[in-house]
């Protein structure tokens, strides 16, 4: 996995960001997002880089085949930034192949190089064990509390 590099996503990305976000969604969730919406948010992301950091993992040719994104979340109990881990996706021809590690490992990187970020949290469904997996072996242990949420957005469509 050599010819795998990661690095900073910039605003011409996101065409790709947008499809990767789409299928994420679908695969994960069997949910069908609304496309302006969704475009509209990743363009913010990019733009405002307080809001979140998107990174790509690019094959030789320059293919983006991998992203993931990070937000912030202020810990006053650490007096810290807490990196949230979201938007991980890999295409499937590049899964297993060590991407999301990569991935991983250069978010990481950047976490620990910042005197303001104490930690890194992801979600990851209950019945997917197999992230689970490799979350645990990436350093990632179970946090021991669930998420509850209201939204009051509009849900998207359920496929």
């Amino acid at each position: 996995m050599t010819d795998i590099t990661v690095r900073n996503a910039t605003a011409v990305d996101w065409p790709t960001i947008v499809e990767f976000n789409r299928r994420l969604a679908l695969e994960t969730e069997s949910l069908a997002l609304d496309g302006p919406t969704l475009e509209a948010g990743v363009k913010v992301a990019l733009a405002d880089a307080t809001k979140a950091r998107y990174f790509v993992a690019c094959a030789a040719d320059g293919q983006i085949v991998g992203q993931m994104m990070h937000t912030y979340e202020w810990s006053d109990w650490r007096n810290g930034d807490i990196w949230w881990l979201q938007s991980v996706y890999v295409l499937p021809d590049y899964r297993n192949q060590g991407v999301f590690r990569r991935l991983f490992e250069f978010v990481a990187e950047r976490a620990r190089a910042d005197s303001r970020v104490v930690g890194l949290r992801l979600y990851v469904e209950d019945h997917n064990e197999r992230a689970q997996a490799v979350y645990e072996r990436l350093g990632l242990k179970a946090a021991g509390y669930g998420v509850m949420e209201a939204v009051w957005r509009r849900a998207p469509a359920r496929v």
